[in-house]
């Protein structure tokens, strides 16, 4: 009773926090379950934080009390070294991903909240809480040498994996919106008013974001890597848009255009930023003074000094996109299927919307008329607030997929924070600002496979002469195979 209370409350919280809701209204079940998970991860990651930060490390030797008794029983050095640093991450994320996992393979297959199995995804909060805890404790326990050599290995193709679904979803993300809009400017004009403009805002962020990088992170006397990837990228962002409007990918694609490019442009920017950030500093003899350059620093005059500001501005986008690529996955795996990453790219939209984005647009037309919701009240706060039960008929997301992308992000946040395949020397204190040399390659990589994939959308079909969609798309196709039909031969001995 009290579990159902305190599930009941939090609800009721997040829906006057979220939706500003007010006595007559209320959060939809399945919103509430996906804000807690994501509550609960951000409170994971702040605690690996703190576990790899040089003062929190130095508190924990000197104020808990009971450290070298603690340190007796596990396994390795007596100095506590599991407790604090890279091993640390390690175990904490080891543990929320075999919480992750775990869900993932129980939910398989669950098609509405009235499959019991439901009830663990909605349910049993404090419960799940205690398991994920104890999975993090326990995971202290385990052997350093042998333990630490395997899941890193592990965290790496996690690591991948995780940014390939990043990648995936920001050129789907580009292609619907430039199908949703340009399907309303085949009906109403206006729309491509609306496709201009959007356009133009995001090449002039992308270009505002090339002229602040190539000011800020690179020097006259160094930096030359730096400015070899700016030009690099900047040339392939030209080269997408120059390709997404010449006449045989327009042929074969007659919705390509310069939105999706300058969508792509702008991501290409933001990895490009990510990368530079995450690069160690450089040191130069310039104008008789030993300066430190290549690193996030704003200053207007030509000394650069260390700056976090950009850093944590760069860590709170890069989280964010985590996030917002774990709950976007489990939506689309639920709509599409499992082969989501493949066919969401040939949806269709039959009528426009500004809010193309939102889940319940596109659910509506996949599954036709949208079904009444219902409002079933099961705790009434003091605030009058209900609940809306929207999974009754059928579940908004993937709840497996939904746990399978969090287990992922779980591996590539630890990777990220230390700092790849370096993670014996990462502290948090230098992870954002000085970096290192594999994080910068392995965002430089990302970069680059993001605008392969969108090339490799932009220039299959050209390639896929015979394949079934092309002859769908081909009206004189379908007059050739209309007009000989009448004229076939049929010879018999």
């Amino acid at each position: 009773m009290a579990g159902t209370r305190a599930r009941g409350a939090l609800h009721s919280l997040l829906g006057q926090l979220c939706c500003g809701c007010g006595p007559g209204r209320g959060l939809r079940a399945s919103t509430g379950t996906r804000v807690l998970y994501t509550l609960l991860h951000v409170l994971v990651s702040a605690v690996c934080c703190l576990m790899l930060s040089r003062t929190a490390a130095q508190a924990v030797r000197e104020k808990m009390p009971f450290s070298g008794v603690l340190c007796q029983h596990l396994p390795g050095d007596t100095d506590c070294a599991q407790l604090v640093g890279s091993s640390a991450v390690y175990r904490v994320c080891f543990g929320t991903a075999c919480f992750h996992l775990a869900q993932a393979a129980l939910l398989l297959n669950v098609r509405s909240s009235t499959d019991c199995r439901a009830q663990l995804h909605n349910g049993f909060w404090f419960l799940k809480l205690l398991v994920l805890v104890g999975l993090c404790a326990a995971s202290f326990f385990l052997p350093e040498d042998s333990f630490i050599q395997a899941w890193h290995y592990t965290g790496v193709c996690g690591g991948f994996a995780f940014i390939l679904i990043q990648l995936v979803l920001i050129t789907a993300f580009a292609h619907t919106w430039n199908k949703n809009w340009l399907t309303g400017a085949a009906q109403d004009k206006r729309w491509y008013l609306a496709v201009l403009l959007a356009t133009t805002a995001f090449y002039t962020l992308a270009s505002a974001a090339f002229s602040f990088l190539y000011k800020y992170y690179t020097h006259p006397a160094a930096c030359q890597l730096n400015k070899a990837l700016l030009t690099v990228n900047g040339s392939l962002c030209g080269i997408m848009s120059f390709i997404s409007i010449t006449p045989c990918v327009r042929l074969k694609q007659p919705r390509s255009g310069l939105l999706q490019s300058s969508i792509i442009s702008c991501y290409v920017m933001y990895l490009t930023f990510s990368a530079l950030s995450s690069r160690p500093p450089e040191r130069v003899l310039y104008k008789g003074q030993n300066l430190t350059v290549c690193f996030p620093g704003i200053r207007q005059d030509e000394l650069q000094t260390e700056d976090t500001t950009v850093a944590i501005l760069g860590a709170a986008i890069m989280y964010a996109c985590v996030l917002f690529a774990c709950n976007e996955a489990s939506y689309l795996a639920e709509v599409f299927g499992p082969l989501w990453m493949v066919k969401v790219y040939s949806f269709e939209f039959k009528k426009p919307s500004c809010c193309f984005c939102c889940p319940e647009k596109m659910e509506e037309e996949l599954r036709g008329a949208a079904q009444e919701q219902t409002c079933e009240q099961e705790e009434e706060p003091a605030g009058g607030h209900c609940v809306f039960q929207d999974e009754r008929d059928r579940v908004v997301y993937s709840y497996s997929a939904f746990h399978f992308v969090f287990f992922l992000a779980s591996l590539y946040v630890m990777m990220t924070l230390t700092n790849w395949f370096s993670y014996e020397s990462a502290v948090l204190e230098t992870t954002f600002t000085h970096g290192s040399w594999s994080t910068f390659w392995v965002k430089v990589a990302s970069c680059w496979a993001c605008v392969l994939l969108y090339l490799w959308l932009l220039l299959s079909p050209l390639c896929l002469h015979g394949s079934p969609q092309h002859r769908r798309n081909s009206p004189a196709l379908r007059i050739v195979r209309r007009r000989r039909a009448p004229h076939r031969i049929s010879v018999s001995t």
